[in-house]
């Protein structure tokens, strides 16, 4: 076999724990499955209600014989599959064979922080799940109320604004084609509300196969991103991400065999956002996750617009329900979701791109 160009071996070095990722994720699956099935883990009682406390009647009509009988915490599957291929190369590098040492992806400077930050996530959304799924008779049943889980991301958002201003002495962001803006100290709350933005992007886990999409073209994305900087084990990471979540997703596209939920949405949320600023191309994700972001946004105009005009602006928020309001099916929103993810992500990569 003719000798490999360094391009060719990082390349390798990054598909090959993708498509690792995929299989392990697949495989777990089936086990995963029958546990939440065997101990039904979904919700008691099917419902929703809005952040103001009324009756969400347009979204439980569209989705309340759904609620019961899918299982919560299939986003677990993700983090499972991630932290079993790091894991698996891990211990394979220390055979000090040629490939061994080229296939780690598990390095302080660059997968350390995002990957505490997955596991982080993952634990505190499984927790969440639980309450919400077990109907304990405490002050956490139906879950972490939102109060709490912002301030939980908020003191997350402030451990990686620490590390970052403290540790790699990150101070700045970068504009794209313009170049690096200081911020000084700013820096700090800059990056907890950047955290807590991204997290509240998490409400588009509602329709089946819709996140898992979005998700993965935005880590497709960071992974380009990432590569094009000369950051591999990085972009290993984000496409053995990527793996994680095609394996959910092969179970997840409907009908759905389980849902994301809070384990997987605040684990990859948080995770996104701590691998932007990693790349230092934070400011491309309003562009990469445009879909993301307009979900947010919706949710608060349509919040602001009840409160102060007394009306709606969407039948039902976030925006996707509201083109299940208005007649779209479940599959064409997903669909068209992942055609606009698409498009977005690869915009912001040319422009992140652009910017190295």
């Amino acid at each position: 076999m003719p000798a490999l160009d360094p391009t060719t071996i990082n390349t390798i070095a990054i598909f090959a724990p993708t498509v690792v990722a995929f299989f392990i994720g697949m495989l777990i699956t089936p086990a995963i499955t029958d546990f939440l099935y065997e101990n039904e883990m979904w919700k008691p009682t099917s419902g929703k209600i809005t952040p103001d406390g009324r009756e969400a009647k347009i979204f439980n009509k569209l989705h309340k014989d759904k609620e019961v009988g899918t299982p919560r915490m299939g986003g677990a599957i993700i983090w499972i599959a991630v932290l079993l291929t790091t894991a698996l190369f891990t211990v394979i590098s220390t055979f000090d064979g040629y490939w061994g040492e080229r296939l780690n992806f598990f390095s302080r400077s660059e997968t350390w922080l995002p990957l505490f930050t997955l596991l982080a996530g993952a634990g505190i959304g499984l927790i969440d799940d639980w309450f919400e799924i077990s109907g304990a008779d405490s002050y956490l049943a139906g879950g972490l109320s939102l109060k709490k889980r912002l301030a939980i991301v908020g003191v997350m958002g402030a451990i990686g604004a620490w590390w970052f201003y403290a540790k790699l002495g990150v101070s700045s962001v970068f504009v794209p084609l313009l170049g690096s803006l200081p911020l000084g100290w700013l820096f700090i709350p800059f990056f907890i509300i950047v955290m807590l933005a991204v997290y509240s992007t998490g409400i588009i886990d509602g329709i089946d196969g819709l996140s898992g999409g979005v998700f993965a073209t935005s880590f497709t994305a960071y992974g380009i991103i990432a590569f094009a900087s000369g950051l591999v084990n990085l972009a290993t990471l984000c496409f053995v991400i990527v793996g994680g979540i095609l394996a959910f997703l092969w179970f997840n596209i409907p009908p759905a065999r389980f849902y994301m939920t809070e384990t997987g949405t605040m684990a990859l949320t948080t995770t996104l956002a701590v691998i932007a600023f990693l790349t230092d191309q934070v400011l491309v994700l309003l562009i990469i996750g445009f879909p993301l972001v307009a979900t947010t946004a919706s949710n608060i105009i349509q919040l602001l617009s009840v409160k102060f005009r007394g009306k709606k602006v969407f039948q039902v928020a976030p925006l996707h329900h509201h083109f299940e309001a208005i007649g779209w099916s479940g599959a064409k929103v997903t669909m068209r979701y992942w055609v606009v993810s698409i498009v977005c992500a690869i915009s912001g990569t040319i422009i992140a791109l652009l910017s190295l």
